[in-house]
């Protein structure tokens, strides 16, 4: 229920009202603070009564608003988790020009995390992600972000295998590198 509060504070919302309400319709259950929905069928219509830029909305807002919570806490889990809804919202659920750069930071961060855990082809997804929210001209106005998910990508589709994905990374960063270190 603390998160839910946290939750409520950063989206302008009352939650828990509406969540007891969904209770007491038998919509989710409520064990031990938790909420969850009383059957996979109940989640999947609410899921799909939501419009294509609804969800986005809704995955981005929701990740968004875990993000400094992950941050704040260092819980690795949750930044997971909200890279995680950044990702499903994908760039069109971008509200603002500036957040571009920060859900593609969070992607980094992110596989940066499971390459500490050794999972290159789940630590590749993230950083592949992180390049999809980069915007035009990425490479003159973040070029050290950008060479960051380039490179560390180029090093996980090597120990994943992924010859064509490793050709074309290092193709981008061999035409934008500014030097040859980079």
């Amino acid at each position: 229920t603390a998160f839910v509060k946290i939750l409520e504070k950063f989206l302008h919302k009352d939650l828990l009202t509406n969540l007891d309400t969904a209770v007491k319709e038998g919509l989710l259950d409520k064990k031990d603070g938790r909420y969850h929905f009383s059957h996979d069928r109940i989640q999947e219509a609410a899921y799909n009564m939501m419009t294509l830029h609804g969800r986005r909305l809704f995955h981005f807002s929701y990740g968004m608003a875990l993000a400094p919570l992950a941050a704040e806490e260092g819980d690795d889990s949750l930044l997971l988790t909200a890279v995680n809804q950044l990702n499903l919202a994908g760039p069109e659920g971008v509200q603002e020009e500036s957040q571009n750069v920060i859900v593609a930071d969070l992607n980094l961060q992110a596989g940066k995390k499971s390459m500490e855990m050794s999972d290159f082809v789940v630590a590749y997804s993230y950083f592949d992600n992180g390049i999809t929210f980069l915007r035009k001209k990425h490479w003159d106005e973040h070029y050290t972000l950008s060479l960051e998910l380039f490179d560390l990508a180029a090093k996980c589709a090597l120990a994943n295998g992924d010859v064509v994905s490793l050709t074309l990374l290092y193709e981008q960063v061999n035409s934008y590198g500014r030097s040859y270190e980079d």
